[in-house]
């Protein structure tokens, strides 16, 4: 049963071959065995539970097509009956009071919770190295990272430990962990999935999305997870869609953007290989390549890493170890209370990018640097507006290389931002993005990593993103392979 997608498995469900009861089951049998700490908090009478309500709902003819159908969550969203961490000591032990409005639309829709799943705390990391409760093992090598920061949600799909899975998009954390672990991943136009819920790392650019195995899978998960959420300020009032409406249309004539800016130093020739042939493959479905330039693409890693820490600092202000979060045991004052709780509660990389985003929001420094980002980061949107006038999608490389090995750039923060520079752009542009599986790598070892290929829409585009996505997936089988 874990080998099939989620069409398949609501068909089964649908037609009474199996049991919401019997899926749960059998998923919480391969979470318990697995060894490659994606899942942080399980709870299997909860997990039946749900299932067996399910059950109800599929005999009474009250189901969706995601009834019954089991889900695990990205510890970033909050559950009130699971603990809510973020991958952070600071948030060990937390229980949130409420449901974040992923978490209670797709459990409208009678999805079955597995548990929660590591991530980089807070959100902030390409690796899922950052993580408090320890690393993510990759499931196609063990020596690699799954990529981050929804390190657990990718290699929880990879490996069959469930079928669906939800994840957050800052600057590309839905994309390059689907990318390293060969599994398919979108993220939607910012604001058309609340953040409610969502803990916050940066306001302006965070987004949630489903990460599945296949583009039809993405699609039926998207359809609960879009929609106005009054909660959230940001919020976009889209109507509701069915995403997958459009899977089977031909892309005959369907024009490729293929950036210069994604094929020059520092693209490692296996990844290329793998999404030359992809675009290849495009060609014979009917497609045409057309070339194009997104000339701010490096100004993409300047500009996202004085925004999004600017925001994580004022974000991250309110874990104080007063209301909630660690509380340091020894303090002499409130004073000393504040500093040794978020010493002893945040990680590296989470102090790293306070003190960043602190500095450039002082005074003599905000024009200088967070006014300028801001600025930039309008011109790196009218590239892509640009683009899009001569070409109906863009599509190239996920990251520079596939996974790294664990630990081999944990002393480097700089090298882990630069990984990221084929996905900040659309992030900071608001645009969908998705990566799709298309062959694999070798790396620096003679080892099986696999490559994804990044397909990024104009906004609202989702629905052709899925098209072009399920197109190439009906003629390949990389989202098929699975690690062994």
């Amino acid at each position: 049963m874990h080998t099939k997608t989620l069409a398949q498995l609501s068909a089964l469900l649908h037609s009474k071959q199996i049991s919401a009861t019997e899926l749960a089951q059998h998923f919480l049998q391969r979470i318990a065995a697995s060894d490659l700490n994606a899942f942080l908090h399980v709870d299997p009478a909860l997990t039946l539970q749900q299932a067996a309500a399910a059950d109800v709902r599929l005999a009474n003819g009250d189901a969706t097509a995601l009834t019954g159908i089991p889900i695990a969550h990205k510890d970033i969203f909050v559950t009130k009956n699971l603990r809510s961490t973020a991958g952070s000591r600071m948030l060990e032990n937390y229980v949130s009071p409420f449901d974040a409005t992923v978490v209670t639309k797709l459990a409208e829709a009678g999805m079955v919770t597995l548990g929660k799943l590591n991530c980089d705390e807070f959100a902030m990391g390409s690796a899922n190295e950052n993580s408090y409760f320890g690393a993510v093992k990759n499931p196609w090598d063990k020596t690699a990272v799954p990529g981050g920061s929804s390190g657990g949600s990718a290699a929880a799909i990879a490996a069959r430990l469930t079928p669906a899975a939800s994840g957050t998009d800052t600057g590309g954390s839905i994309r390059q962990p689907a990318a390293f672990c060969g599994v398919t991943g979108i993220k939607p136009t910012y604001s058309s999935v609340s953040r409610y819920g969502m803990i916050a790392f940066a306001s302006s650019l965070d987004q949630g999305g489903p990460i599945a195995q296949t583009a039809e899978d993405c699609g039926l998960l998207l359809n609960a997870m879009v929609g106005f959420d009054e909660k959230d300020s940001t919020s976009l009032d889209r109507k509701p869609e069915d995403f997958n409406r459009d899977l089977n249309k031909s892309i005959q004539g369907l024009r490729i953007g293929v950036p210069k800016e994604f094929f020059g130093e520092g693209l490692a020739p296996d990844v290329e290989q793998a999404v030359r042939a992809a675009l290849a493959e495009y060609e014979k479905l009917g497609a045409t390549l057309v070339d194009i330039s997104l000339p701010k693409t490096e100004l993409s890693i300047p500009v996202y890493y004085v925004i999004a820490p600017a925001e994580a600092s004022s974000n991250l202000s309110r874990f104080d170890g007063v209301r909630y979060g660690h509380r340091a045991a020894d303090y002499k004052d409130l004073n000393d209370m504040y500093k040794k709780s978020r010493t002893e509660g945040f990680g590296e990389e989470v102090k790293r990018r306070i003190l960043v985003g602190a500095y450039v929001l002082s005074h003599g420094y905000y024009d200088a640097y967070y006014l300028q980002a801001q600025k930039i980061r309008r011109l790196i949107a009218q590239d892509f507006a640009a683009a899009f006038e001569k070409c109906d999608v863009i599509m190239g490389p996920v990251a520079p290389t596939v996974a790294w090995d664990l630990g081999s750039k944990s002393d480097d923060p700089v090298a882990n931002y630069l990984a990221d520079i084929f996905t900040l752009s659309t992030s900071l542009a608001g645009l969908p993005g998705m990566s799709i599986p298309c062959g694999f790598g070798q790396g620096d070892k003679n080892a099986k990593r696999p490559v994804g290929l990044q397909l990024i829409g104009n906004y609202f585009d989702e629905a052709r993103l899925l098209n072009v996505a399920h197109q190439y997936q009906q003629v390949t089988d990389w989202h098929q392979r699975a690690p062994e």
